[in-house]
């Protein structure tokens, strides 16, 4: 085998591969040491010349002329003799310099050395694509779906690099077919042995943040800033923006005519809601505006002596009882998300109703209706008319099952007799 055999694919290396000409060189010469290690002992005195582009290699190994049977390291020296086999006028303490053929690697050496090389090159590309979306995390990018897992769904971009999106980090109405163009944030990117596994999200607060800077020129621009996000994927948003530019409607901006500029995003988030305040310094005001569409009454707030769990604290927010449901929301979902946004523990207390009651109807965000329809049925359309009987009576009266009975009981006294 001669040495054009085996690097006949030094140029579809460099071709299908983001290796620079020098750092080929360098590999090649690493992969080509290492073998002449093996064979020899030492490769100090081999000099390797390779012209990766025409695909030439030369190995040279360069010895002294020493006596006949005074060599001590034949891979240092030479004898005389066997000297002016290749050269006759080679004189003692001469140096000889002598092309090495890779057969006389042997073909063990010469399949390990090719294989060592395909790895090394490898190696060098893993790499490469790690640094590449390593500067990318936090950044929002597009990929083919290529392939769905019971777990994941894989993608592959335009250069062929493999990305995940994990059930975890996928939208819970997402539905993907193979070769739909996702869009999602770069999450992590980790090196995983030597191949880098990069993930993507789209339930990451920053996705949000991303997709805003996209669609909307002022906050691309830094004209309008995001100050804070709060998400539950899928269901709801609320985002807090601000503009030191007095001539600009933050809020506006972002929302556009009749919401023409966040649909898209919308649209993308598998029509998350979308709720954007205008964010402020005077924390009162800020936990009002997170609560929204309730209309607070009063607050007391109470800071923490340090923060924990991004916790500072914890508010009572006092509102008319029509307004407790709106502040809740279905399921409990806008008041944790006002509490993410604010960084507060928020607690609701309907204000002054020791001797009012409240229409069950001010709970259909969290009982349902058909439900609420059945009590109403026997003439029970307040809290505490319901609060009054006793579950035996309500189970006879009544089509509902005693497991909805005792939650409907329970969500009265949590949400009313605070």
């Amino acid at each position: 085998m001669e040495n054009i055999d085996l690097i006949d694919s030094f140029s579809e290396f460099k071709d299908n591969k983001s290796i620079d000409r020098v750092t080929l060189m360098s590999i090649l010469e690493e992969v080509f040491r290492a073998a002449l290690k093996r064979k020899f002992g030492s490769d100090d005195n081999f000099d390797i010349i390779i012209n990766p582009d025409k695909g030439d290699l030369e190995i040279w190994r360069n010895r002294v002329v020493v006596a006949d049977e005074m060599s001590e390291d034949d891979n240092e020296e030479i004898e005389l003799t066997e000297a002016r086999k290749i050269e006759p006028d080679f004189e003692i303490g001469e140096d000889v310099s002598e092309e090495v053929k890779l057969i006389d690697l042997g073909r063990r050496a010469i399949l390990a050395l090719r294989q060592n090389l395909i790895s090394k090159i490898q190696e060098h590309d893993s790499t490469n694509i790690f640094k590449q979306f390593k500067d990318l995390e936090g950044e929002i990018y597009s990929a083919e779906v290529h392939h769905i897992r019971h777990n994941a769904v894989i993608l592959l971009d335009d250069e062929g690099n493999e990305l995940v999106l994990p059930k975890s980090e996928q939208i819970r109405s997402d539905f993907f077919r193979k070769g739909d163009s996702v869009r999602g944030v770069i999450k992590t990117v980790e090196l995983r042995g030597t191949k880098p596994a990069i993930i993507l999200s789209r339930t990451s607060p920053e996705f949000l943040v991303k997709l805003f800077e996209q669609e909307i020129p002022e906050v691309f621009d830094g004209l309008i800033t995001i100050e804070g996000v709060a998400r539950i994927p899928g269901e709801k948003a609320k985002v807090a923006v601000d503009s030191y530019d007095d001539r600009i409607d933050p809020v506006g901006a972002c929302v556009g005519m009749k919401g023409s500029r966040i649909h898209g995003i919308v649209r993308e988030l598998g029509n998350e809601n979308i709720d954007v305040i205008n964010y402020t310094k005077n924390e009162q005001l800020y936990i009002a505006r997170a609560l929204s569409p309730a209309k607070i009454v009063s607050m007391e707030i109470k800071p923490a002596e340090e923060v924990i769990d991004g916790k500072k604290g914890r508010v009572n927010v006092f509102l008319k009882p029509e307004e407790v449901s709106k502040a809740i929301g279905k399921g409990g979902v806008n008041i944790r998300l006002a509490s993410q946004l604010t960084g507060y523990e928020i607690d609701v207390q309907r204000e002054g109703i020791e001797d009012e009651d409240v229409e069950l109807t001010e709970f259909g965000d969290e009982i349902e209706g058909w439900v609420i329809d059945e009590l109403k049925k026997i003439g029970l359309d307040t809290a505490r008319s319901v609060l009054e009987k006793d579950v035996a009576e309500l189970l006879k009266r009544t089509d509902l099952e005693e497991e909805t009975i005792l939650e409907v009981q329970r969500i009265l006294k949590d949400e009313f007799e605070d």
